[in-house]
């Protein structure tokens, strides 16, 4: 039966602050059958979860635009991520055009109204005292094209007053709205010759001027930073080439890359990148898969072998079959979830989601209390009182909160993939920080997943050691596990002919039962022989597997129709940065752990060279999530390490999931983390998870500690004490520049090095 459930992700445009999406969450959130609306105004997106058998798309996205935005369905493609880039590029100009005379009138505005304050003349014909009517009527005409450049705070601002959803533009609407039209009164007054000297010095032309200028100043800052907050995903799309060279007959033909089609064979030559994901059928070269991997070393590839989109071809030409293309290559699906990760939030950004859906209402209410409160309680002039009105109005800045989280989150997500973390959410982000505990898988995590047969120790005198090699690997020939991988690479490097199996089963966690040629083959550990009732499990052989365990060494128990014959030791190698990897872990204080099949002996060899002191031995697969479930219930925030095949219910079930990425295609879907660089990358993900949410809780705070101060002091609290006021354009300048520092802070996560 098909769900009806589906996830949907949406580009909306017309969001200003946080209020904005705020307001977008709580009104779609609240129709029957959406599920979750997570809306996030960095990337000005939003996913969706919903109910299609009860909303529909189009009802969510007429909802969205009813509040006053556009909403489209988005593209999973890198064209969509291109075409929100041009029109962020565009708006960018826009915005420039009009930030220039904004910004000279603004200046040639504040200098006829504040001139003579500090000191500078104006001419005879336009000075307030000998002129107070052109005085006047010069500032309103030079703030007239300012406003006009501004015309967006006042065409977004009121109807989302007047619909009960005020945001930013309305709080700049309302202020300088309020001290445009009472300076237009004390125009008039002038005109009308009533107590002009009072009405001429009692102007606020320049403070609406000044406050659009200065503020749109701070959007266009704001807007040119987060740009460069894609820079990571914009890096990672510019590794496809634009054409590919198509083989039909012999013949070649340069055509598009997105024109590829499955089965297209393609000829790539030395120095060029490889177009899509597929397979040699042609040639042999080395290949630098470090864009994915991080491995430096390049990678020999001939017919038959893998090769990845992007990656580049050094030496050889080859010749290779189209399989994925499009938004099924590893890139693709790479920059798709990298971009999913920008788009999600942290838990930490709930506090700021409440706040702001009443931040702006809150604050139009205390700017009309401080106000009046002045005018009548204060017994202040009515001057005073708008003054304070307009200053509380636009201090309060909601940007700043709703920034804070997501655009850390969108650069630390996005110096984890140019790095070879890969990051899925931003919950994983949060929670990979509070991680005390890791649990690592051992095989093809600390080691390299290809065991070797190092030791064959025979037992009985009838078979000699190529006899016993046959059987045993004949009947672990049908065999994916990685031991009997090894002992089939063993017995084809000397050479012996293998016959298949007439039957084959496995047991999981304790071995193999084969039939080969008509002879019974059983194979596994001591646990498996003495079930089975093998004869000739002496002392002698159990010290020797003991023997062999101690240094690391998996022994498996061979027996032919009942008896047992040989002694098999088989060995993983631990990797060799293992070591300093865990004790980089360790200095993090993080306790560490190892999970293994293995029993305890070899178990412990491993840990102890791996510098691991607590491990889970002789654990089945079905098992390794009862050991994580353990872990948490002793309180421990757990991170499983795992390869992403096997161990996908320990992985699933621990507060982190972290998959080693072979660069290729697994584990790209697996985990909440994937390390493409492999065991390398942990350290780095782990510290890059902390950054981020160090930048995060230093961007609340400031954007949190902006408003706590800045609100009182606008609304008179130091000249309660004989301090000043603030100024409304002092006030709209700290504002504007807020929100930059807080987009500023988050950058500086793009220069986080590598571990």
């Amino acid at each position: 039966m098909t769900s009806s459930i589906v996830k949907q992700r949406l580009n909306i445009s017309g969001m200003t602050c946080a209020s904005c999406s705020a307001r977008i969450e709580k009104v779609v959130g609240d129709m029957v059958g959406v599920q979750s609306m997570q809306v996030n105004l960095a990337t000005e997106s939003a996913a969706v979860v919903f109910d299609q058998a009860v909303v529909s798309p189009r009802q969510i996205r007429e909802t969205i635009e009813r509040l006053g935005f556009k909403a489209q369905a988005a593209s999973v493609g890198g064209s969509d991520f291109e075409r929100q880039q041009e029109e962020a590029i565009a708006r960018l100009k826009a915005m420039a055009k009009r930030l220039y005379p904004a910004l000279t009138f603004a200046a040639l505005l504040l200098i006829i109204a504040m001139g003579e304050m500090v000191g500078l003349s104006l001419p005879t014909f336009m000075a307030p005292h000998q002129a107070p009517f052109t005085f006047a009527f010069v500032q309103f005409l030079l703030v007239l094209p300012i406003m006009w450049s501004g015309r967006n705070f006042y065409q977004l601002g009121f109807p989302a007053l007047w619909r009960g959803a005020p945001n930013m533009d309305s709080l700049i609407a309302i202020g300088t709205g309020a001290a445009f039209v009472y300076s237009i009164w004390g125009l008039v007054e002038i005109g009308l010759g009533i107590e002009v000297m009072v009405r001429v010095m009692d102007l606020y032309f320049e403070s609406a001027g000044v406050l659009i200028a200065l503020v749109s100043l701070g959007k266009y800052l704001e807007a040119s930073s987060k740009l460069r907050t894609s820079d990571a995903i914009r890096q990672l799309m510019a590794l496809t080439p634009e054409e590919a060279t198509l083989l039909v007959n012999e013949m070649q033909t340069k055509i598009p890359v997105v024109e590829i089609e499955k089965g297209d064979i393609l000829l790539v030559k030395p120095g060029e990148r490889i177009p899509v994901d597929g397979s040699v059928v042609k040639g042999s070269s080395s290949v630098d898969e470090s864009m994915l991997t991080g491995e430096s070393l390049p990678v020999s590839k001939k017919v038959g072998d893998p090769v990845a989109g992007a990656t580049l071809n050094k030496n050889g030409l080859l010749q290779i079959r189209a399989e994925r293309v499009g938004q099924d290559t590893v890139l693709a699906r790479i920059i798709s979830m990298v971009r999913e990760a920008q788009g999600s939030k942290a838990p930490i950004a709930n506090l700021v989601d409440r706040i702001s859906l009443y931040f702006v209402p809150i604050v139009i209410v205390l700017a009309i209390f401080a106000g009046l409160a002045w005018y009548f309680i204060g017994q202040a002039e009515f001057p005073f009182a708008l003054r304070i009105f307009i200053a509380v109005l636009v201090i309060a800045c909601p940007c700043a909160m709703g920034l804070a989280t997501p655009t850390s989150i969108m650069v630390g997500t996005g110096r984890g993939a140019q790095l070879g973390a890969l990051v899925k959410s931003g919950e994983a982000l949060e929670m990979a920080q509070k991680i005390d505990v890791i649990v690592f898988d051992k095989t093809g995590t600390l080691t390299y997943g290809r065991p070797e047969l190092t030791d064959l120790y025979p037992l009985s005198p009838e078979m000699d050691d190529d006899q016993i090699l046959m059987l045993v690997a004949s009947a672990e020939s049908g065999s994916e596990h990685p031991l009997a991988e090894a002992i089939v690479n063993a017995a084809r490097e000397k050479g012996l002919a293998l016959a298949e199996p007439d039957y084959f089963e496995a047991v999981p966690g304790k071995g193999i039962r084969a039939l080969v040629r008509g002879v019974n083959i059983l194979l596994g550990n001591l646990e498996f022989m003495v079930e089975q009732e093998v004869t000739g499990v002496v002392e002698v052989v159990a010290q020797k597997a003991h023997g062999f365990a101690k240094v690391g060494k998996t022994a498996l128990y061979c027996a032919v129709d009942g008896r047992l014959v040989a002694l098999l030791a088989i060995a993983d190698r631990l990797k060799a940065e293992a070591p300093a990897i865990i004790l980089g872990l360790k200095k993090m204080g993080i306790k560490v752990f190892m999970l293994t099949g293995d029993n305890e002996i070899t178990a412990r060899a491993i840990a102890a060279q791996a510098g691991i002191s607590e491990i889970f031995a002789q654990v089945l697969p079905e098992q390794k999530l009862e050991r994580v479930a353990a872990l948490q219930a002793e309180g421990f925030r757990v991170a499983m390490v795992g390869d992403g095949i096997n161990d996908a219910p320990a992985l699933a079930r621990a507060d982190v999931g972290i998959a080693m990425g072979t660069g290729i295609d697994v584990a790209i879907e697996s985990g909440d983390i994937v390390l493409m660089k492999g065991l390398p990358g942990l350290l780095t993900a782990l510290s890059l998870s902390r950054a981020t949410m160090r930048n995060i809780r230093q961007n609340l705070f400031w954007a949190f500690i902006y408003n706590i101060i800045g609100i009182p002091v606008a609304a008179g609290g130091l000249y309660l004490f004989g301090g000043p006021t603030l100024n409304p354009m002092i006030a709209g300048g700290a504002m504007a520049m807020s929100s930059v520092s807080v987009v500023s802070n988050a950058l500086r996560l793009r220069f986080f090095r590598d571990l």
